[in-house]
């Protein structure tokens, strides 16, 4: 019944994003040496190649695996197409696509409450994908590389946490909702990057207590993380952080600091 529930949800998602527009994410794939990753792209509004751009990057939850390169945008998709929302906060958005048999954070299992790993070892195939992605989309006249983002949700959070680690010069803040990551390796981002971390305090997938934890290493490490935390929602907190008045606002609002 769940499998069920969730294409149901995800047949009118796709229904309501198509009346906005679906296209307008353009197909991507980005490959480096033998591998290959599918991800989708928002252009700025009414784009000028003589412009600069801040570029957004977000990570789909383990729900959204797959390569139809079309469920990574089940969450997150609508926010960044609404109109006043790309007129106030124009930039590239970048969508990647995670493999099902693969996961953007560094872990065996799909068991979230396992420990992180607390030193750098070589990342998953497909958050390596994404690093290189970036590096080189970044060094594109057309961005504005003091004015980098990204945000993740679940599985992506832990990814987020984890290319925070691996790039923490590129991002200028960072947005992880309901989930986990390595509490030692913050101290390698925590002055960096600004960061607004969310959980849903009923959440049975993803503990909070490792966004409070973690917000804690990252206070202790000298940063100083926003950190929101939902009574009475469970794991799908996303939904309550988007809908926070500030929450693209204060994202965009942030630069990398010199």
């Amino acid at each position: 019944m769940i499998k069920h529930s969730f294409y149901l949800v995800f047949i009118f998602f796709l229904s309501d994003l198509n009346c906005q527009d679906l296209k307008l994410f353009e197909k991507e794939i980005f490959v480096f040496e033998n591998d290959t990753l599918k991800y989708r792209i928002l252009k700025p509004l009414n784009y000028n190649p003589k412009e600069q751009y801040p570029v957004h990057l977000f990570l789909h939850g383990a729900g959204e695996r797959g390569d139809d390169n079309v469920a990574q945008l089940t969450h997150g998709g609508k926010l960044f197409l609404k109109k006043q929302n790309r007129e106030k906060y124009n930039s590239w958005i970048i969508f990647p696509q995670c493999p099902k048999n693969d996961r953007w954070p560094n872990l065996k299992f799909d068991t979230w409450d396992k420990k992180f790993k607390n030193k750098i070892t070589k990342p998953n195939k497909s958050l390596n994908l994404v690093i290189r992605l970036m590096d080189q989309f970044i060094e594109k006249k057309q961005v504005d590389k003091n004015r980098v983002y990204v945000s993740g949700l679940s599985m992506g959070a832990m990814g987020t946490f984890e290319i925070l680690y691996r790039r923490p010069d590129m991002f200028a803040a960072a947005t992880p909702i309901c989930g986990n990551g390595s509490k030692k390796l913050v101290s390698l981002y925590a002055d960096k990057v600004k960061l607004w971390i969310f959980h849903g305090l009923d959440d049975k997938v993803v503990n909070p207590k490792h966004s409070i934890k973690i917000a804690k290493a990252i206070k202790k490490s000298g940063g100083s993380p926003k950190l929101s935390l939902y009574e009475n929602v469970g794991h799908g907190s996303w939904e309550a952080a988007f809908a926070e008045k500030n929450y693209l606002k204060w994202i965009y609002s942030k630069t990398k600091e010199k």
